[in-house]
């Protein structure tokens, strides 16, 4: 039977010492593949992973650091994590990303895994040192800029192949976005905003499909967002190309019908049409779209403070997506938790060879009874200019647990 948050008929039994927890779960059920179970008026499913954040650090502390984006992802039920390479130092060799590793040993509270980055200094004009980082990174990405140049994302992928790492791709093609802020839609021209073509990322995904066949390797395109590129991706999958996809909570929740002029609103790519989101959904529902990442990108008051022109592009992410998908999607019926759970940590392990899960004792304990209002000011990352701040939402981690220690306990949480 299709699960939801409120009809669950497995049980588990979980017991909490000090800052460590030990949770029993029925051996047959694991076998047979089951995700969620019940602890009396709570559900434990596995720790969750998201294969896209920003943890500004090193070189961006003032947004972010380590220590309080990973307290942030223990808060919202996440064990595991990877880093994209936009830092300074750009990890793009081993000794630039030893200083990224060091930080993450000293600081994290969950497993962080790092992407090395595609170019040096993530300029799009040389292969960074591959063979150096392959032993220590998650993958390959350029995030925050695309690759333009044909033939270097052509040696990027013949190179991952060999080292047999994924190559996580930020799709954008600059000569497209023709200074715009927001998306190229009905809310742009009726405010006389610039706006962001939707070709700016199809055309590159679409350009990627075509060196893969000349050069395969594990390819995932990351913050999906276009009805165009879940057509060519579903294509490409059709096709046999080694292709995988996430996409955002806010690209699942929201459109450009719903934007206001408030920095809150400013990610990139931008919030798409109404068309897109319904897209989404329908790539959700049918696999095209294989995982959902947060793309947890905090800036400093400031630097979201210039409404939709002019803050930077990026919202935090890591305490709500889980709260607001199970709201927007589950309760109503859209997905069923199960899915969500398999959206959210199952397939992002899987594609990212992300070690962790129920077995070695990752989970998270969440309450699906009792609505709340997100509140920025209880957020742990630094980042508070949420597009979902004041919304009543159900769905509130009260415990996450990472290889049998606990890593995040709301006070009143008691089994």
């Amino acid at each position: 039977m299709p699960l939801t948050g409120r009809a669950n008929s497995r049980q588990a039994e979980l017991r909490l010492s000090g800052n460590r927890a030990q949770l029993s779960l029925d051996i047959h059920e694991l076998e047979r593949g089951a995700l969620v179970f019940r602890v009396g008026r709570y559900f434990v499913f596995p720790g969750l992973a998201d294969v896209h954040v920003h943890l500004r650090e090193p070189g961006f502390f003032y947004k972010e650091t380590i220590s309080t984006g990973t307290q942030a992802a223990a808060r919202g039920g996440y064990t595991a994590v990877c880093a994209m390479p936009n830092l300074r130092p750009v990890p793009d060799c081993s000794e630039t990303l030893a200083e990224e590793e060091a930080i993450i040993r000293r600081s994290a509270v969950v497993d962080v895994f790092p992407y090395g980055a595609i170019s040096c200094e993530q300029k799009g004009q040389k292969l960074a040192a591959f063979d150096e980082m392959a032993p220590h990174v998650i993958g390959f990405s350029d995030d925050g800029v695309g690759v333009q140049d044909d033939e270097l994302m052509r040696q990027a992928f013949r190179e991952a192949a060999r080292l047999d790492k994924p190559i996580a791709a930020h799709c954008e093609v600059n000569a497209l976005l023709h200074g715009g802020c927001i998306h190229d839609g009905a809310y742009a021209k009726a405010h006389g905003l610039p706006g962001i073509s939707s070709e700016s990322e199809w055309r590159m995904i679409e350009r990627d499909i075509r060196l893969l066949r000349e050069t395969p390797c594990a390819y995932h395109v990351c913050h999906v967002s276009t009805k165009e590129s879940v057509a060519l991706i579903r294509a490409a999958k059709a096709e046999g190309i080694n292709i995988s996809c996430e996409t955002a909570p806010h690209y699942l929740v929201l459109d450009d019908s719903m934007l206001r002029d408030d920095g809150r609103f400013k990610m990139n790519p931008p919030l798409r049409s109404p068309e897109d989101r319904e897209a989404l959904l329908a790539g959700i529902l049918d696999g095209t779209i294989d995982m959902i990442a947060t793309d947890h990108a905090p800036h400093s008051e400031e630097e979201k403070s210039g409404g939709l022109r002019n803050s930077l592009n990026g919202i935090p992410g890591l305490e709500t997506a889980f709260p607001i998908l199970y709201t927007r999607l589950v309760k109503p019926g859209v997905i069923t938790l199960e899915k969500l759970i398999t959206l959210m940590s199952v397939s992002p392990r899987t594609r990212f060879r992300i070690p962790g899960g129920l077995a070695a004792g990752d989970y998270t304990v969440f309450d699906f009874e009792t609505p709340y209002e997100i509140d920025p000011k209880e957020f742990r990352t630094t980042g508070h200019r949420s597009p979902f701040a004041g919304e009543t939402v159900w769905g509130r981690c009260k415990l996450t647990v990472r290889r049998g220690e606990i890593i995040w306990q709301e006070e009143d949480f008691q089994i």
